[in-house]
């Protein structure tokens, strides 16, 4: 009677413990939930690292934002937040955003402020104060309230001018150097 109350608690405790191993490789094995990177930048008047509010705690840079976050920037402080392979959007200071996204959409309602996609391989869509939704390609811009629209934001200003003086430059340097060479003295590194 020994025996057979020990096995059947041994075969017990190896069921239980093969349905506990069989369900975490199921749980572990399930699709990830997209997360966004935070990435802070300003200054702020006491010297520190700046932060931002997201769902109303303060925040640094490095920090997970999940979907259905709210995030708001304060004075001189900007906020890039880059959401897994779908985009890379940018909070101006001064600006709040309530962020929906998954692996294809960035889904916004702009608050306040400045919203800018800097990259996207998704869609980014911004509801305004105007109750207007507007689809952002990368490099617009777009208020909250919504009267500029979506305008080009330049991520750097045009030099070519600057490159086709230098060059110019070089040339009349080689066209003087040549022209004024006056003698025919050849030097042989035989001699």
């Amino acid at each position: 009677m020994k025996l057979f109350s020990f096995s059947r608690k041994a075969f017990t405790a190896f069921t239980l413990t093969a349905f506990l191993t069989t369900a975490s490789m199921v749980v572990l094995a399930a699709p990830g939930r997209i997360v966004a990177e935070l990435n802070v930048t300003g200054r702020t008047p006491d010297g520190e690292a700046p932060t931002v509010l997201v769902n109303g705690e303060t925040s640094r840079s490095g920090r997970s934002v999940f979907s259905s976050s709210t995030v708001s920037t304060p004075d001189e402080t900007m906020a890039v937040l880059s959401v897994g392979g779908t985009g890379r959007i940018q909070l101006a200071a001064n600006s709040s955003v309530d962020l929906v996204f998954d692996d294809r959409v960035i889904d916004a309602e702009l608050t306040a402020g400045t919203l800018t996609v800097l990259g996207a391989s998704g869609t980014v869509k911004v509801r305004t104060n105007d109750g207007k939704d507007t689809v952002l390609n990368p490099g617009e811009s777009i208020s909250a309230e919504g009267s500029n629209g979506a305008r080009k934001q330049s991520s750097s200003k045009d030099y070519t001018w600057v490159w086709l003086l230098v060059a110019a430059g070089a040339a009349a340097a080689v066209i003087v150097a040549v022209s004024s060479g006056g003698g025919d003295d050849v030097v042989s590194p035989n001699r």
